[in-house]
């Protein structure tokens, strides 16, 4: 991958990788990674996808990585449309795009996707919302109302009308699978679901999921 330059509407400069597909026909995977790490810890996560000829753009966040800037939810969204805007100077259509979020990204995707930003989505270790996560981990105190980036995903899902695939691990003791399957109730078809009764929040890929996911972007694309 070659390290790219994503510019926000606000003035930033991000750091991002960027993998153009192998053919005009595939499609490119924008893969917004989670809150821990930076993207070069994703690599075995685009490693296959980049083996099947997909491309992949890999956004750091402002924040993140080295770059400049705060995150915040308006931030974190601003850096998004930054990415769908490169997608669009390559020359790579909304139907050609598969959003990828991973835990904290996937409230990202969610609200690209609700924007008619993508052809297909995929949500690994997604969330209803970032307060709902607060508050099952708090609960005797009113988290909900101190949660300022809430990343409510919840209510955008319904808003996205391309295939969906959700990945969680039953063991997951970051964000809990029961999130995961309520966002997943409330999407609409067509959607996968992945619910791994071994899988904890970090080691889904241990489990199949990378030819789960090859599967379900051939299917589509």
């Amino acid at each position: 991958m070659d390290p790219v330059k994503i510019k926000t509407e606000d003035g930033l400069s991000l750091l991002a990788w960027w993998a153009k597909p192998s053919s005009v026909d595939k499609p490119v995977v924008a893969f917004f990674h989670g809150n821990g790490g930076r993207i070069g810890y994703r690599n075995f996560k685009v490693r296959p996808l980049l083996d099947n000829g997909y491309g992949v753009l890999l956004l750091a966040y402002r924040g993140y990585s080295g770059n400049t800037g705060s995150p915040t939810e308006g931030g974190l969204y601003a850096d998004a449309r930054g990415a769908m805007k490169f997608l669009e100077e390559k020359g790579i259509t909304k139907k050609r795009r598969v959003l990828y979020g991973e835990s904290l990204g996937t409230g990202i995707a969610v609200y690209l996707a609700s924007k008619g930003r993508a052809g297909a989505v995929i949500l690994e270790a997604p969330y209803t919302s970032i307060a709902d996560v607060a508050a099952s981990r708090f609960p005797i105190f009113p988290v909900r109302s101190l949660v300022r980036d809430r990343f409510d995903s919840l209510s955008r899902i319904q808003s996205i009308q391309v295939p969906l695939f959700v990945i969680h691990g039953e063991r997951d003791r970051v964000v809990g699978v029961e999130f995961g399957r309520r966002l997943f109730a409330a999407a609409n078809e067509p959607k996968e679901g992945m619910f791994i009764p071994a899988a904890g929040h970090i080691d889904l890929y241990r489990h199949g999921v990378a030819k789960r996911i090859i599967r379900f972007i051939d299917r589509h694309f």
